[in-house]
């Protein structure tokens, strides 16, 4: 019976290895399987954000990729230049 260390891939578990056998797996999948990964990635990536914003946490603006504060004042439409015209803020 040999010992269960005789199984173990070594080469895998470097960062190097571990880098390649995941390049390896990415590869195999199809495109559709790959973009349908990205999609989950991207919605993961937006609840993360919508998350730390409800908890006033600092993220990463996805659009111009500067720190936001969690002190910042959030808003969900730009400024209406109208209403600045006509003095109401």
């Amino acid at each position: 019976m040999s010992a269960p260390e005789d199984n173990i891939d070594w080469s895998l578990t470097t960062w190097e290895g571990s880098r390649r056998a995941q390049l390896r797996d990415w590869m195999k999948l199809s495109l559709t399987e790959k973009w349908q990964a990205v999609e989950e990635m991207a919605d993961l990536a937006r609840e993360t954000i919508e998350r730390r914003r409800q908890q006033g946490l600092p993220y990463i603006d996805p659009f111009t990729r500067e720190r936001v504060p969690g002190s910042a004042i959030v808003r969900e439409e730009p400024p209406d230049s109208s209403a600045k015209a006509k003095g109401i803020t």
